[in-house]
């Protein structure tokens, strides 16, 4: 595409991606008999659990947030037992950051409520718009890397 700004179909894929995240995020946790967690408190969580063993503020650089509100969801996601805090070997002074087993076992629980809510959903679908998003899985997933790396090189 030679422009992104003035296309209304980038602007309607857009609002529509943000709707099925917001609709996955709030909706399907209760599948699996679990509260949904604020949107920051999630994306931190995932990260950890992606990368554990990283620091607040590498956590804060990856993510493109404000420190003070990474340690906030840090925080409470050590309160709600998901994540905890280990010193570095290298240094004391660091703290590394690591997924609880209650983190691990609800993020399968969650995977295990998403496939299955998705599957259900997406056998209501007529064939061609099931082979369509089937289809767009890479793409989806090379498009969330691409805008991962600019929150890393963002000023």
């Amino acid at each position: 595409m030679t422009s992104t700004t003035g296309d209304l179909r980038l602007q309607a894929l857009g609002s529509q991606l943000h709707t099925l995240s917001w609709t996955i995020h709030r909706v399907l946790p209760s599948a699996a008999g679990l509260d949904p967690l604020p949107t920051s408190e999630l994306a931190v969580l995932k990260r950890v659990i992606a990368e554990p063993g990283m620091t607040v503020s590498e956590l804060t650089t990856a993510l493109g947030l404000r420190q003070s509100n990474a340690s906030a969801a840090v925080r409470a996601l050590v309160d709600r037992g998901l994540v905890h805090r280990k010193s570095s070997p290298s240094d004391r002074r660091l703290a590394l950051l690591h997924p609880t087993e209650a983190a691990l076992k609800n993020k399968r629980l969650l995977e295990e409520a998403w496939s299955g809510s998705i599957c259900a959903a997406m056998m209501r679908l007529p064939a061609d718009q099931v082979n369509a998003i089937l289809g767009a899985a890479k793409a989806l997933a090379a498009l969330e890397e691409q805008l991962r790396a600019g929150l890393t090189t963002a000023p």
